[in-house]
């Protein structure tokens, strides 16, 4: 398992949006825009089941995940790892990352599953 830097973890637990991608069953990349936070070295973000992403990482859980810093687009930081994912009925991860993202509440379409998604690093890249 990799640690997250000081300066990995402020790029990650800022507002700043993240590229995650996951892996499509015929191998090729499936890329999505998403809110992130830090739990100690792990990412988390929120998503929905039966979208892509989760089937997706129900199969393959590699993951890799990038942030740009929006000051300077040379440095970034990449996470790449596996995910698990967990149910969050209460939707407490989108609230949190929309207070973060929008500063408002988030509402979800009656029926909505919403899961957490935790990347555990094994290999963290900061550059610039």
């Amino acid at each position: 398992m990799a640690e997250l830097s000081e300066d990995a973890r402020k790029l990650l637990d800022a507002p700043n949006y993240a590229t995650v991608t996951s892996i499509n069953p015929d191998g090729g990349p499936q890329s999505t825009v998403v809110w992130v936070r830090t739990d100690g070295d792990d990412v988390l973000f929120s998503t929905v089941k039966g979208r892509t992403k989760p089937r997706n990482f129900e199969r393959d859980p590699r993951a890799s995940l990038l942030v740009i810093d929006p000051d300077d687009p040379y440095r970034y930081v990449e996470v790449r790892g596996r995910v698990t994912m967990t149910p969050d009925p209460s939707g407490a991860l989108i609230e949190e990352l929309s207070q973060k993202y929008r500063g408002r509440s988030w509402e979800d379409k009656p029926g909505t599953e919403r899961l957490i998604v935790r990347i555990s690093p094994e290999r963290v890249t900061l550059r610039g």
